[in-house]
């Protein structure tokens, strides 16, 4: 009886452990209903780990609105435009405005720039995002096809990021992301929050160059618009 109990307990372990591991990164990315993208000239990639658990880019949603772009998610997802490139130095920005914060989830997730895009849309593609929480927190990320971590697995808080009044009410973020000379930085409403130096981000399992295709990123289960996406030259 005693060796039956622990193989039982074992077979439990085994299953319990992807469980709790799924249960740590927040609630299941849902399927948006009518998702795809249908912005001309966009194109969009979900992240890995959303696709080894069976969804697939139509699961969430671009679409313009105004002269702007309304993003909800569903799984993770890069969305770029293959003639939005940036070399040198240069910074792109947005607005983000999340009109009903955390409508579709449970806790906060973020949604940001990205830039030095490479190979955008293959399993070797290459980026780095900055993005923001409406809780006061930011995220600096790059994925070089791996997933790299530029302040921790949940970000950091700065005071210059917006927080909203609660879950339903709006927030809005300007994030830019910025290249000059050897420096990256992340300006969040204005503010600088992040730089690091080119040599940590660029080189082996992680980007290909500071130079490349620039778009956005939203996190699973997510709802934003994007306004006043731009480029400017340094």
């Amino acid at each position: 009886m005693r060796r039956v109990a622990a193989s039982a307990l074992v077979v439990a372990a085994v299953v319990l452990v992807p469980c709790l591991a799924a249960a740590q990164g927040g609630e299941a990315s849902r399927a948006v209903a009518g998702g795809g993208i249908s912005v001309p000239g966009w194109m969009g990639k979900i992240d890995a780990n959303e696709a080894s658990r069976g969804q697939v880019l139509a699961n969430s949603k671009l679409s313009a609105e105004g002269t702007g772009l309304h993003v909800t998610t569903g799984p993770a997802v890069a969305y770029w435009n293959p003639a939005n490139k940036a070399s040198g130095n240069y910074t792109v920005k947005a607005t983000f405005t999340e009109s009903k914060y955390m409508n579709l989830n449970n806790h906060p997730h973020p949604y940001g720039i990205v830039i030095a895009g490479n190979d955008m849309g293959t399993d070797q593609q290459s980026y780095l995002y900055c993005a923001a929480y409406g809780n006061g927190n930011f995220i600096v990320r790059g994925f070089g096809p791996q997933s790299f971590r530029m302040n921790g697995g949940e970000g950091e808080s700065n005071a210059a990021v917006h927080k909203a009044a609660g879950p339903g009410q709006p927030v809005t973020q300007e994030i830019a992301m910025s290249v000059k000379g050897d420096k990256v930085s992340c300006a969040i409403n204005g503010t600088t929050v992040a730089t690091y130096d080119k040599s940590a981000l660029v080189g082996p399992g992680k980007l290909k160059s500071t130079d490349g295709i620039y778009g956005i990123r939203f996190s699973h289960n997510t709802e934003g618009t994007v306004t006043g996406l731009t480029m400017t030259k340094q």
